[in-house]
């Protein structure tokens, strides 16, 4: 069963090998800001491509801004590899090999395809903002394709964020 994800409490262990070589693991991860994690469906899915593409044109301003990025999915390195090309996502990182286990940890929906194009399971999106003490800030899970945050509106409210330190929200638990 899924949980919860608390924000300003520790995000679950993530380890997961890169398209091109190297590993990612948000407990080695340092950026200026935030670590964003983006768990998308996999090369199946058109709405991805776009988001993914979306993000890696973003990528630069979402560095300036001081995060370090990488989108993941259940796919395996094949398919992780031909996403990664196909999409024309440069130097975005891509992680593959998400485990039933890891969505579960971190809230994510699974699905199972209805279409011969999907793969078998796969995670819906997630997308998630992780301070550098592994903290998490900012959360969005779907259970739907086309359900996902406007990444320019998101990217427009770092400054304030961090100028006024506005804390993470939905921490009480009264």
């Amino acid at each position: 069963m899924s949980h919860k994800l608390t924000p300003d409490e520790q995000v679950p262990p993530l380890k997961l090998p890169l398209v091109g070589g190297g590993t990612f693991d948000i407990s080695e991860e340092s950026p200026e800001n935030f670590t964003m994690v983006l768990f998308y469906r996999g090369l199946h899915c058109p709405v991805c491509k776009n988001y993914i593409g979306g993000m890696a044109a973003l990528l630069d301003d979402f560095e300036a801004a001081g995060f370090s990025v990488v989108v993941a999915s259940m796919n395996d390195e094949a398919l992780a590899a031909k996403a990664a090309e196909e999409w024309e996502l440069g130097r975005t990182r891509v992680a593959y090999g998400v485990t039933v286990e890891d969505a579960k940890n971190w809230g994510l929906w699974i699905s199972k395809a209805f279409k011969d194009v999907e793969a078998d399971i796969f995670t819906e999106p997630g997308l998630f903002w992780v301070r550098p003490d592994g903290k998490l800030y900012l959360a969005d899970i779907a259970n739907m394709p086309w359900a996902r945050p406007d990444l320019k509106m998101l990217l427009s409210k770092v400054g304030y964020a961090l100028e006024h330190n506005y804390p993470a929200r939905g921490t009480y638990n009264g």
